[in-house]
């Protein structure tokens, strides 16, 4: 329990978690978006959304690298505007790497979001709206409880690899910025310290094991009864 591996453990729920939410903001509009199109369109959207798969993920963060970096996208074009006289230092810390991870798994939150969206009755929303109900009370107390099921299981799709990810944070933090996957490599090879990265493994898998575990129990409260 040495403080370097608890600031370690507690970077990675926190950056998962943050991936998680970061996901889920962008998501739930684009899903809704494509949901939303003609029926001879979604297709077209749905495999916009899956290109990115197509590339390899050491591709993927290199390329947010090349945006982030102090002479990227980001910077040089804050610099021509005059916003900024210096660079941000954007790379190797823990927003390049949140960025990163929410980048890489953004599809994995679109496609459940779809599904659920796909299926919903806008005729429910149209009743709500008829009842005075204004648009965050429509979306709050109508739409989120139905989609309810894409939510969760896009959320366990996105949190489960990003407790894990393991190129994310070892390119875009640099090493400065580990998770615990990191930790575990560093245990497992120059550390020499196998017990430790077992006991780190065996941790990494109690926390997914308890997401899914929620996950579970979540959808069985979600299913319907009998007789």
């Amino acid at each position: 329990w040495a403080d370097a591996h608890l600031s370690i453990f507690v970077r990675t729920v926190i950056l998962s978690v943050v991936a998680t939410a970061l996901t889920l903001l962008l998501g739930f509009p684009t899903a809704w978006f494509i949901a939303t199109r003609p029926k001879r369109d979604r297709s077209f959207w749905l495999f916009l959304i899956t290109v990115p798969f197509w590339c390899n993920l050491l591709v993927r963060t290199f390329a947010i690298m090349e945006i982030i970096r102090n002479e990227g996208v980001i910077n040089s074009l804050l610099l021509w505007l005059g916003v900024i006289h210096e660079p941000i230092q954007m790379l190797y810390t823990d927003f390049a790497v949140g960025l990163g991870m929410a980048y890489v798994y953004l599809p994995l939150m679109v496609l459940p979001l779809y599904a659920s969206i796909e299926k919903l009755d806008f005729r429910l929303i149209e009743a709500a709206y008829d009842l005075y109900a204004t648009p965050w009370r429509a979306l709050t107390r109508v739409i989120l409880p139905l989609v309810r099921p894409g939510v969760v299981a896009g959320s366990i799709l996105v949190f489960i690899p990003a407790l894990g990810a393991y190129v994310v944070p070892r390119i875009l933090g640099g090493g400065k910025r580990m998770m615990i996957s990191n930790l575990i490599d560093l245990q497992f090879g120059q550390g020499r310290n196998w017990p430790l990265g077992a006991s780190l493994s065996l941790l990494l898998m109690l926390i997914v094991t308890a997401a899914l575990l929620i996950y579970v129990r979540q959808t069985g409260r979600e299913a319907p009864g009998h007789g």
